[in-house]
């Protein structure tokens, strides 16, 4: 069996404006769709802007993780005219996803007080092909409302710690957005972005696909 592999990834709108910020839902959502079908888990925290969202840290695992974060980084561009602003002649709309490296000592402690633990009845993913699962626990942290979730294992105290791992991992992994954002690289990276070819290519709202790079 393969081993479970965990990646970072990190969506974001840079120095974008409100319609970047749209981009980054909708490229969100794509990816959930698409990890579930793969049958990847994985966790999210948002950075929420006026009009959708300014960034995204994604914690994937799964024995696929690797390949198929390898098919999200690079420049993501989404054409569709503006609802923000009709008359503007702008179509195209740019946000990046890349890999955040997490270092060894960025590890958080989590009080357990902190922690809400819930269970609940659940599918793994993989779509029609899931095995449902009365073990399936939700942990969330109070503080920050960020939210992990543990379905894989048969038992529930192997789930809760499980979900209290990845809770951690996700605080840590906002952590390193954070401290990118502080030093300027995601203006950097959307300066970037328009300049670089497409790894991949949505269009209207709907975000259908385009025939370009996957």
């Amino acid at each position: 069996m393969s081993m479970s592999t965990e990646i970072c990834l990190l969506i974001t709108s840079g120095n974008g404006p409100g319609e970047c910020h749209q981009a980054v839902v909708g490229v969100l959502r794509r990816l959930q769709q698409e990890a579930d079908f793969a049958g990847l888990e994985l966790d999210v925290s948002a950075t929420p802007a006026r009009h959708g969202l300014k960034s995204a840290v994604i914690l994937l695992h799964g024995a696929e993780a690797r390949a198929f974060a390898d098919r999200w980084q690079g420049t993501i561009r989404w054409r569709a005219k503006s609802t923000l602003r009709p008359h503007h002649k702008r179509i195209n709309w740019f946000v990046g996803v890349s890999e955040l490296v997490q270092q060894a000592n960025q590890a958080m402690a989590i009080g357990r007080h902190e922690v809400t633990f819930e269970s609940f009845r659940a599918g793994g993913p993989g779509g029609q092909h899931q095995n449902t699962t009365d073990s399936a626990v939700r942990a969330t942290h109070g503080p920050t409302g960020l939210v992990a979730v543990a379905r894989e294992m048969r038992s529930q105290h192997r789930n809760k710690a499980l979900a209290l791992k990845r809770l951690q991992a996700l605080m840590c992994a906002q952590a390193a957005a954070d401290q990118e954002a502080d030093r300027g690289s995601q203006n950097q990276l959307h300066n970037a972005l328009e300049r670089g070819n497409p790894i991949r290519c949505f269009k209207g709202r709907a975000f259908h696909e385009e025939g370009g790079k996957r």
